[in-house]
């Protein structure tokens, strides 16, 4: 039975998000992934499975090497269902905004 795996449950994990931010940058082999990190490379390998599993990365054979990239079209699945935690995080960030500038006026009238 093959494990289902969603992209919520691949960044879940703190290391599979460290590798994530790397990516970004370039397209790495499982060797330079896993020289930033202290743990085993068979532990990183077993993370970058998890994330070609679930789409947010591909593996590209160039020679004897695979190098592997960030699927930018999959991060935007999470950035838009981010977004509507942001939108409520702005309002109450402008709420806090509103009340500071209050507070800090009554103090300047006294």
């Amino acid at each position: 039975m093959k494990l289902r795996r969603d992209i919520f449950q691949a960044i879940s994990d703190p290391t599979r998000r460290a590798i994530l931010v790397l990516l970004t940058s370039q397209a790495m082999t499982a060797g330079a992934i896993a020289e930033n990190f202290d743990a085993a490379r068979p532990t990183i390998s077993k993370h970058i499975q998890i994330l070609n599993e679930c789409d947010l990365v591909e593996a590209n054979q160039q020679g004897r090497e695979i190098y592997y990239e960030l699927k930018i079209e999959k991060m935007k699945e999470i950035d838009k269902w981010l977004e509507q935690f942001r939108k409520i995080w702005e309002n109450r960030f402008d709420q806090l905004d509103n009340l500071l500038s209050t507070l800090k006026n009554k103090k300047n009238e006294k």
